[in-house]
């Protein structure tokens, strides 16, 4: 199967390439390698993936129209799997054009990419963050996301709504994916367990907001990838009890499909920290710092969907991840 994937110098891009040619499939990998975080990590990604054969890498932005039209035109892809994004709650707060332009305007080129050419299935990363203001738990796939508190969470909001117009229009299958706090070996510089680990080290105190009270459904990163796969090899067809009298914002009459990728298991933030404290061997000075704007207090993922459809469900625990990354961290920067 040839599958084109965005992000692919990303964290999870990366690592859901090496899985794709491992397992005999062709990538044409799409990045811009831009500096929102360090190019020197995301060049090392992509060293590994080039390692393997079947890779083509591509240098362009979703922004660009006509390069991503013709990035499809000459690769024709079975299958599409867009991670590429401008990642981030807070840097939304301080910056929110840029996620119009490659979270919406790139989007909208993914998608009339696919219409175009004839491809089979359309998986794209959405976000817990879409459940903002909700404070029901477990997060539901099934529950109306009508209340995003960060500019971030309304551009992934959006493409939930936008992919499922391509849906409807187009029969284009699409499946987003709400993926929960993803971290381990290889991850985003901008992520607390890459800042505490730094920090940690470095002597210097780490800043927890929310007083440390926050609960997130960490997620590790095989997990993460595991789950995508499965849900890449089944292309979704319209639900046929799907009724507009009582809709359901999971499923569609149209080939489309929402899940949540989440542990299942909320871990307090304090928690996570004595992890990664036993991890290093040290204990890390603490500034307790409010709640930031667009931060939700806590995550959780109700993933029966995923575990019911694909008999599948991420159970990597906070301790096994934690000690994974710091193992990696500490090879990486020869610290």
């Amino acid at each position: 199967m040839k599958v084109l994937v965005t992000g692919s110098a990303g964290f999870i891009g990366s690592n859901l390439a090496l899985r794709l040619l491992a397992r005999g499939d062709e990538v044409i990998g799409v990045d811009n390698l831009n500096d929102y975080y360090d190019v020197g990590l995301k060049e090392a990604r992509l060293e590994r993936v080039r390692a393997l054969d079947g890779f083509t890498d591509l240098r362009l932005s979703l922004e660009d129209r006509d390069g991503i039209a013709a990035a499809f035109a000459e690769h024709r892809p079975h299958r599409v799997v867009n991670l590429a994004a401008q990642a981030g709650v807070r840097y939304s707060i301080e910056n929110p054009l840029a996620y119009v332009d490659t979270n919406l305007v790139g989007f909208a080129h993914i998608l009339e990419g696919c219409r175009y050419n004839g491809v089979e299935h359309l998986v794209y990363a959405s976000s817990s963050s879409v459940y903002g203001a909700n404070t029901r738990m477990p997060f539901s796939v099934h529950d109306n996301v009508d209340h995003p508190l960060s500019l971030y969470a309304a551009s992934k909001k959006a493409n939930e709504l936008m992919a499922h117009t391509y849906s409807h229009l187009y029969r284009l299958p699409t499946t987003g994916l709400r993926f929960f706090t993803v971290y381990g070996p290889w991850g985003r510089p901008d992520m607390a367990l890459f800042k505490f680990t730094r920090a940690i080290l470095a002597g210097e105190p780490i800043e927890v907001f929310n007083y440390g009270k926050h609960r997130r459904d960490f997620t590790y990163i095989d997990d993460i990838v595991e789950g995508v796969i499965r849900v890449l090899d089944r292309i979704p067809e319209p639900n046929p009890e799907w009724s507009g009298d009582s809709p359901d914002s999971a499923t569609s009459s149209a080939p489309y499909r929402l899940y949540n990728i989440g542990n299942n298991q909320p871990v307090e933030l304090m928690h996570y920290i004595e992890v990664l404290e036993r991890c290093l061997g040290r204990e890390a000075q603490k500034n307790l710092l409010p709640l930031q704007p667009g931060d939700v207090p806590d995550t959780y993922a109700d993933v029966a969907d995923l575990v019911e459809q694909f008999d599948y469900k991420p159970a990597t625990s906070v301790e096994d991840g934690v000690a994974r990354f710091v193992e990696w961290y500490r090879d990486y920067y020869a610290v």
